[in-house]
């Protein structure tokens, strides 16, 4: 498969193959019941959208791709060696439940935009104490990877939702009609910005397609660590905001 000038495969760089803009279907209450592996292309006037190929960002401070990496796979319950949220943070999405008896805090975050608000916020600085740590305030974002992935890797409970997971007013997505009709809303109202994704209890490092870094030293440090998975240069990813 070629490569485009960024050394992304096929269509996976946002910037050579920017994402047209779907036609916005009305959204219903979320249901509970279980997702489904199985991601049909949704259809509309415009463009059609797959959801299993719905790219998806995990980004977390180089420093923990170690345990990451021991444990192949990303964990909800991991203890990073540099955690970027606050306290505060945390006690929410503990405290906010996708459906009755499951905790936010019990699923891995993605985000659905590699130009996340939250991503943009946390490169930019960091300043929201309530929100971030001090780790995260003396970080610099060069010292973050990007962990790139697709909608069909996060598993049977995948969830997505339309704004900050642990926000009193966000909707969560778990069945697999609403998973698809918020989807392609979130698209249209250029809604993938504010957008989470989230697998439960663990993301397998092995379905990881690639790690995006902010410069040539970060990624000879990387590659030395991930193996064969691929591992890319990408600038704009890592400009503060």
């Amino acid at each position: 498969m070629a490569e485009c000038i960024h050394g992304f495969e096929g269509e996976l760089c946002d910037s050579c193959y920017p994402k047209s803009v779907p036609e916005r279907p009305r959204l219903s209450r979320v249901g509970a019941s279980p997702p489904t592996r199985r991601t049909p292309t949704v259809t509309t006037s415009r463009k059609s959208i797959n959801v299993g190929e719905q790219r998806i960002y995990h980004v977390t401070h180089v420093r923990n791709l170690d345990a990451i990496l021991d444990a192949a796979e990303l964990r909800a319950d991991a203890n990073p060696v540099v955690d970027v949220s606050s306290d505060l943070t945390r006690e929410l999405r503990l405290s906010a439940e996708v459906i009755p008896g499951q905790s936010v805090a019990e699923y891995v975050p993605f985000y659905l935009s590699p130009d996340s608000a939250l991503w943009e916020d946390l490169r930019g600085g960091a300043h929201d104490e309530t929100r971030w740590s001090a780790a995260a305030r003396a970080s610099a974002s060069s010292d973050f990877v990007v962990l790139v992935s697709t909608a069909k890797q996060l598993g049977d409970d995948a969830v997505i939702t339309d704004g900050d997971a642990a926000g009193s007013l966000t909707r969560f997505a778990s069945s697999p009609d609403e998973f698809k009709r918020m989807l392609v809303g979130l698209h249209d109202a250029d809604g993938l910005r504010s957008a989470e994704a989230l697998a439960k209890d663990s993301f397998p490092f092995s379905a990881v397609q690639l790690v995006g870094v902010a410069n040539e030293p970060m990624r000879e440090r990387v590659r030395d660590l991930v193996g064969d998975t691929k591992v890319v240069v990408y600038p704009p990813w890592f400009v503060p905001a």
